[in-house]
């Protein structure tokens, strides 16, 4: 099998890279902006028509959220026009496509689990754009995937590691107490695209690792987990005023997975106290 993977030299793109070369019968082919633009419809039907492969993950995005809100034409163009590109090339061969989106899709003012079923309601130009490009792929391309995730954090720049480098140079740090997310491991999500590709389970699926934390209960695991001293303090998110909108509350449930070929995530706690050893 030919996977293209975009977005390959992000978190979810090294690790997905990581885990399908353990496989056999797998030939990668490894992307990043610098070698397939995809918001070039012709650049992006002459590249997937020469190399033809069996599956693309698209794992390229803008996710600096802040960003999406002043540079809105660009957002749209990676996470929806690039979206939709890819999902056309790879129809037009027969070729499945993996889309990976975002809690953000969701209003974050509702105090109950987010499943595939409940209503969607961006709040952020970053919302938007990834909602629109889960839109433009389910339309041009019946075999689709259409994975959820949140707080993501692997081999690359993240909040585990930000509060990590702060703690060093910090006694005191002031973190979110009032947004309620699920912390995600790459190795969760790249476990669970790789078995959905492998039994063609089509559709739309949150994965994030099992629970839920504010920030501030997340940073305080981390440095209870590596020893680390630096007082932590709670604080709203009024206190840190930012160009995009957070949603106060974006725990999803793994439904979809629960309903079909069962969710083989872990808990948060155990995900990250792997990722710190």
């Amino acid at each position: 099998m030919k996977i293209l993977i975009t977005g390959a030299n992000g978190q979810l793109g090294r690790e997905l890279a990581k885990q399908y070369k353990d496989k056999k019968g797998i030939d990668l082919i490894l992307t990043g902006s610098s070698d397939l633009d995809i918001t070039n419809l012709k650049v992006v039907y002459s590249f997937i028509n020469e190399r033809k492969p069996d599956v693309i993950i698209n794992c390229a995005a803008l996710t600096a959220v802040d960003k999406c809100e002043t540079e809105i034409d660009m957002a749209y163009k990676i996470n929806t026009i690039g979206a939709k590109n890819l999902a056309s090339a790879a129809n037009e061969i027969g070729a499945e496509i993996v889309q990976v989106s975002t809690d953000y899709v969701f209003g974050g003012n509702i105090d109950k689990q987010l499943t595939e079923f409940d209503e969607v309601n961006p709040q952020t130009v970053y919302g938007k754009t990834k909602l629109a490009g889960e839109l433009l792929v389910k339309s041009h391309n019946p075999k689709h995937y259409i994975i959820r995730t949140a707080w993501l954090y692997g081999d690359g720049n993240n909040f585990v590691k930000t509060m990590l480098a702060l703690s060093k140079t910090n006694k005191t740090l002031k973190v979110v107490n009032d947004q309620k997310g699920t912390p995600t491991s790459t190795v969760d999500l790249a476990r669970v695209i790789i078995k959905l590709v492998e039994d063609k389970n089509y559709g739309v699926f949150h994965c994030t690792c099992k629970g839920q934390c504010t920030w501030y209960e997340f940073t305080k695991e981390i440095f209870r987990l590596k020893g680390i001293t630096t007082e932590v303090l709670p604080c709203s998110t009024d206190e840190f005023p930012r160009a995009a909108k957070r949603p106060e509350y974006s725990v999803l449930r793994n439904y979809t997975l629960e309903l079909t070929t069962g969710d083989i995530t872990r808990s948060w706690q155990d995900a990250i106290n792997e990722y710190l050893l």
